[in-house]
């Protein structure tokens, strides 16, 4: 387990791995365990970062806020702390969210941005999340925090196909704090990219899952649309997590995107 001190307190990350950096964030209410079974693949060819944001895993809990635009302090503070110059960026819905941002705020930062079910517009947000983001709502459920587990034990089969994702994400949330849990989903219910999407000038990917319950699959739209370097990538299989859904599919077409000088193949239809 490695850590660094950051502006807003610690920021924990894995690590695994040799050669180039890649940087994996993960989504609302995850954490860096997602990726252990990507970490282990592409370890075996890039130097691989799996970060918690703050507010969740194992990373401080007590910033004012928790909104988008923190998390992606928080990347370029990460990146500037161990030197690293520039890399590209592999994020989870949210985490997707936050890398398109770096790339727009910071485009000297990122060589590359691959995007995993993430909302480019917050209203893509599934019902549930966008009232996630009121706050007395939030409160309630946070509070009544058995019922909320139980929620999600009854509909993991329908987020995801995987077998050990309810136990992953029931784990995720004992970490997580009352307020990184209303914070980070009210600022991205908040979130608009569109208007931005057209100045990220490096490779793009979205991938994204036809079954997908947490976030409209259908922003993949909005990416090909606003991203002059944008390439699709559709899971027909797959929910909100690819990576767990159809974890070969998945591994294979994200090294395919690393390594490629110019991965422009579309398959959108």
């Amino acid at each position: 387990m490695s850590s660094i001190t950051t502006d807003q307190g610690i920021l924990h990350y894995e690590v695994y791995g040799r050669g180039q950096p890649v940087l994996l964030l993960h989504g609302w209410l995850g954490s860096w365990g997602l990726w252990q079974q990507t970490m282990k693949y592409l370890g075996q060819y890039y130097r691989t970062y799996a970060l918690d944001f703050w507010g969740f895993g194992e990373s401080g809990k007590k910033i004012p806020t928790f909104a988008v635009q923190d998390f992606v302090s928080m990347v370029v503070q990460f990146m500037e702390r161990l030197g690293i110059e520039s890399a590209p960026l592999v994020g989870h819905s949210m985490g997707g969210t936050v890398s398109l941002s770096t790339a727009i705020h910071y485009p000297d930062r990122v060589s590359k941005v691959a995007v995993i079910g993430s909302p480019v517009l917050g209203s893509s947000l599934a019902l549930t999340l966008k009232l996630a983001g009121n706050r007395w709502i939030a409160s309630m459920v946070f509070n009544a925090m058995w019922a909320l587990r139980l929620g999600l034990r009854l509909s993991a089969p329908i987020i995801s196909s995987n077998p050990n994702f309810y136990r992953m994400i029931s784990h995720d949330l004992s970490r997580t704090t009352l307020e990184s849990f209303i914070h980070s989903i009210a600022s991205l219910r908040r979130t608009d990219l569109r208007p931005f999407l057209s100045q990220i000038k490096v490779p793009t990917m979205g991938m994204y899952g036809d079954k997908d319950v947490i976030v409209n699959p259908k922003q993949w739209q909005l990416i090909q649309a606003g991203i002059q370097s944008a390439c699709i990538e559709r899971f027909s299989h797959s929910g909100h997590f690819i990576m767990l859904d159809e974890p070969e599919r998945f591994m294979d077409t994200i090294r395919k995107f690393l390594d490629a000088n110019d991965y422009m193949h579309r398959r959108d239809h």
